[in-house]
């Protein structure tokens, strides 16, 4: 019997979405519950993606079970009430979740975990003949289908990454790893494979000058030919071409570029971000709504914006806890 199940329940917090930090809220309450309180996951997925694993996971350093966690497994040994289910909006006057097929779910306090989408609208094609990184769920078949048809003696040779942040420059070195070192088992020479990197800014911009010196070298050791200034416009099954016209040929493209948060946070009425995050306080509470958070890649810190990366959202899981405490 949990805490929970022994003591009434007199506030419901409902968590939205398996992201880092719901996972970080999980393990903590239940090491050290609040009484009265009644936590639940709401997820449509059972299983999440541990992103800071990405990058070994596509070299071949880790399997597909290594880099996820089990979900209704932690549910389980945590004592959290686990709804399978997408939510699909909220009722903010009623303080409830909305779901397609099942009774809104109500709330005490909520938090908002739940990542963010690929938005591919402004490049022509790029839905069609690209591969968007996020969410990395989906992410990772492709990736594997495209693997898989690299042995073929008619698969693809020439692989190009679109996005010059640090997730494009990780995904561009990890592919040219797994590359190297597999290929020969395929009866491949490894040299016939390239891996390019295509941006239209500087390489990881936001990081410090040592550090990108060091990108540079890791490129170039690798052979990952990074191409700069270079605004992708539009993609076809050739490749890609520039706003100005210029093309890099490529049999498979992708893109670790912009992504939105989901569409239904526009129905909320929630303070939203230019790229629909939601924004919070510093205590990562909505501006206008002390009974909501959010937190990851879905939601931006009005005062305190920072990139979408998975090292803010493992970071901002102890200060969730705290505050929802």
């Amino acid at each position: 019997m949990t805490p929970t199940e022994r003591t009434p329940v007199s506030h419901d917090v409902v968590l939205v979405g398996g992201g880092h930090c719901h996972v970080q809220v999980m393990t903590a309450f239940a090491m050290r519950p609040v009484p009265g309180m009644r936590l639940t996951l709401v997820t449509d997925r059972l299983v999440t993606p541990y992103s800071g694993m990405l990058p070994g996971h596509l070299a071949g350093h880790y399997s597909r079970a290594e880099m996820h966690i089990d979900l209704a497994r932690l549910a389980r040994a945590t004592g959290t009430r686990l709804i399978f289910a997408a939510a699909t909006g909220l009722d903010r006057a009623a303080k409830s979740v909305l779901f397609a097929d099942r009774p809104p779910l109500p709330y005490d306090t909520l938090s908002l975990n739940i990542g963010i989408t690929p938005d591919l609208s402004t490049i022509e094609g790029a839905e069609r003949h690209g591969v968007a990184v996020k969410p990395i769920s989906s992410f990772l078949a492709r990736f594997d289908a495209l693997l898989h048809a690299a042995r073929r003696a008619d698969g693809p040779r020439r692989f190009l990454i679109v996005g010059g942040g640090a997730a494009g420059v990780e995904i561009a070195c990890s592919l040219r790893s797994r590359l190297n070192r597999e290929a020969g088992g395929w009866g491949t020479d490894p040299t016939v494979y390239t891996v390019g990197l295509v941006s239209g800014a500087p390489l990881v911009p936001t990081l410090n000058s040592g550090v990108r010196k060091r990108v540079q070298a890791s490129l170039k050791r690798l052979a990952v030919e990074a191409t700069i200034g270079f605004r992708v416009a539009r993609v076809d099954e050739t490749g890609v071409f520039a706003a100005d016209g210029r093309f890099l040929p490529a049999d498979a493209v992708l893109f670790s570029t912009a992504a939105r948060a989901p569409s239904w946070l526009s129905e909320t009425g929630l303070p939203l971000a230019a790229d629909g995050s939601v924004k919070t306080r510093l205590t990562l509470q909505a501006l206008d709504d002390d009974a909501v958070f959010a937190v990851g890649d879905c939601a931006v810190v009005a005062e305190d914006p920072r990139d979408k990366a998975g090292v803010f959202a493992v970071r901002q899981g102890s200060a969730l806890v705290e505050n929802l405490r």
